[in-house]
């Protein structure tokens, strides 16, 4: 298990994209992570993009802003452009990246990282977010998944596969 002893934070909200949230919360918790489920509300049941799976956050990102995580990974769908509107998630966001922390952010989860004001390098995701990536100061980088810095991209779910590989290189380290 190469993340035993790894502790990550996961941002949910309403309309999160079903396979990049489930996916990459079983990838790590399968590689030995503890993974805590972050919201804007403690114990409200989210509901996935698609209405089919539900999942409740385990605290907010006010109450976990001192916590010592090794990632904050944040999944798309419509997710990210309701939870930036959160200044304690993009703090945390921000408060982790500064600290060299990983960053995951897939599809739509630019978003976030862009009100965290960390977005100025290499980026990719949802052809959606390329605009305002470009804004931030991003470089577009059309590749399914990478790592740059502290931040690991991810395309779109397709791409889930290579994002969870270059997650948990990175996590690992």
């Amino acid at each position: 298990m190469k993340l035993k002893d790894k502790k990550i934070a996961m941002l949910i909200g309403p309309g999160y994209e079903d396979l990049e949230f489930w996916v990459v919360y079983m990838r790590m918790i399968e590689e030995g992570a503890e993974v805590d489920v972050v919201g804007v509300e403690k114990g409200v049941e989210y509901s996935s993009k698609h209405g089919c799976l539900k999942k409740a956050a385990d605290y907010t990102a006010a109450e976990v802003l001192d916590n010592d995580y090794d990632g904050v990974l944040v999944p798309g769908g419509w997710t990210p452009d309701k939870i930036r509107r959160d200044a304690d998630v993009v703090e945390l966001v921000r408060k982790n990246h500064d600290a060299g922390k990983i960053i995951g952010l897939i599809c739509h989860a630019g978003l976030v990282g862009i009100s965290a004001g960390i977005v100025n390098s290499k980026a990719t995701g949802s052809l959606g977010i390329k605009d305002d990536c470009i804004n931030a100061g991003a470089e577009w980088v059309d590749e399914a998944a990478f790592k740059d810095k502290n931040i690991v991209w991810g395309r779109v779910v397709k791409d889930i596969p290579a994002y969870c590989r270059e997650l948990v290189a990175a996590l690992a380290d």
